[in-house]
């Protein structure tokens, strides 16, 4: 793992989900209980590391199949997005260290954004309620852009809304999906591993550092060492 450009770091790029709030064992459950319900079954494992990063209506159309509408691709989601929150609501909470981090990198002038695959319903959920919010300069979600991760979109959109090349952006992602979006986006990448352990992020070259979580890291030292 090294970097792939030498260019200063203006921004952080913050994937949420696993990234911000350690929530994927929830998003995991709460997809296996929903396709439960309808007679589907996955094993946990792979069903997280197929899904991680893609939006909840590219993960309905590849398992329930082209014939469904649109329209009830869009309402089924909802259900499980509901199903999701009801779940993990009782244990919301950020990242060890997370608030404490973000305010090092705005007191060095480093801008600070969000770009997720969560629809609007989630982010309000995490970053509104457990009041988060207000340390971005720009949030992207799945309403802002076509596909999810590993497309690029999400990550670009988050620089173009902060005005800044893509070179100029570190991206912090807990899921390969995720890395490799920002790879393609151009950006570098801190993989944190809530969710999977270090050897899942080793083959990305864009991926600068490995950290359990924001305790095990300073602004100072990661923008030291670009």
């Amino acid at each position: 793992m090294h970097s792939t450009t030498s260019n200063a770091a203006r921004a952080f790029i913050f994937d949420m989900d696993g990234t911000i709030v350690d929530n994927m064992a929830y998003h995991t459950k709460s997809w296996l209980e929903f396709f439960a319900r309808r007679g589907k079954e996955y094993d946990p494992d792979a069903f997280f590391r197929e899904t991680a990063g893609a939006q909840g209506r590219e993960i309905l159309r590849a398992r329930l199949g082209p014939d469904v509408p649109d329209e009830q691709i869009a309402l089924l989601a909802l259900e499980k997005d509901a199903l999701y929150r009801e779940m993990y609501g009782p244990h919301r909470a950020a990242i060890a260290g997370f608030e404490a981090f973000v305010t090092q990198a705005d007191a060095r002038g480093i801008q600070l954004a969000v770009a997720t695959s969560a629809p609007p319903g989630n982010i309000v959920f995490t970053l509104d309620e457990l009041d988060l919010r207000r340390h971005f300069h720009a949030v992207v979600g799945a309403a802002d852009v076509k596909h999810g991760k590993p497309h690029p979109d999400v990550f670009l959109k988050a620089a173009e809304k902060l005005g800044l090349a893509p070179a100029e952006c570190i991206v912090f992602e807990d899921a390969p999906m995720g890395v490799e979006a920002a790879r393609r986006a151009g950006m570098r990448a801190v993989a944190i591993t809530t969710t999977l352990p270090a050897e899942a992020f080793e083959e990305y070259d864009n991926v600068i550092k490995v950290v359990t979580d924001y305790d095990k890291l300073s602004v100072e030292d990661l923008l030291a060492g670009l």
